[in-house]
């Protein structure tokens, strides 16, 4: 007899449904059958890629936080100066808050509902993020206190992630274009003006 292969797109169907369903109805509402029912699939089948629904809440936390911190890491590490960094870590995190928009509405209403040393572990790592945003904007504001930029820094973002809890209505690409003035503005900071073509 054949063993039944595993559906590798399973498990990322699970977090993709989770995220959906989490950020409509929040964390407590929703549960493995009604989550295994939107991935098609019965609830005993989710626990054999996720033990638990906070296991499940664990990996989308994670995600976002990975799709910022590694691609933040890569901005600061490669480009040329500050200014092209601030420019490409705005660029980043709007294009997620614009196109990751479920999963980060979970993110920020539902990372209290962690498990104590995951939330702990994720907040570290929330502060790097943070950190890494306010090395490359000091240096292109010396007259700012420390804590002056990171203020800045969190003013920024926050600007970024208020369309996630609102909809505007506007087309996606005039959407990126004001959010990423908006920060700009925030930091005090000039984008990167992309070179033209041709």
């Amino acid at each position: 007899m054949r063993t039944p292969r595993r559906d590798p797109d399973r498990k990322e169907r699970i977090l993709a449904v989770s995220a959906d369903l989490i950020s409509r109805h929040g964390y407590h509402a929703v549960g493995l059958a009604e989550i295994g029912a939107a991935a098609g699939i019965v609830s005993t089948g989710v626990y054999r890629h996720f033990p638990s629904k906070a296991a499940i809440l664990t990996a989308l936390l994670y995600r976002v936080m990975d799709l910022l911190d590694s691609a933040a890491a890569e901005i600061l590490a490669t480009t040329p100066d500050e200014r092209t960094a601030v420019t490409e870590l705005v660029r980043h995190h709007v294009r997620v808050a614009v196109e990751e928009r479920r999963i980060l509405q979970v993110y920020h209403l539902e990372a209290r509902n962690l498990p104590a040393e995951d939330l702990r572990r994720l907040q570290r790592a929330q502060r790097e993020y943070l950190e890494g945003w306010a090395a490359a904007v000091r240096p292109l504001r010396p007259g700012l206190a420390e804590g002056e930029a990171r203020v800045l820094v969190h003013s920024a973002i926050g600007c970024v992630q208020s369309v996630l809890f609102h909809q505007s209505g506007l087309p996606s690409d005039r959407l990126t274009e004001l959010l990423r003035g908006a920060a700009h503005a925030c930091l005090g900071v000039p984008p990167v003006e992309p070179e033209a073509s041709g």
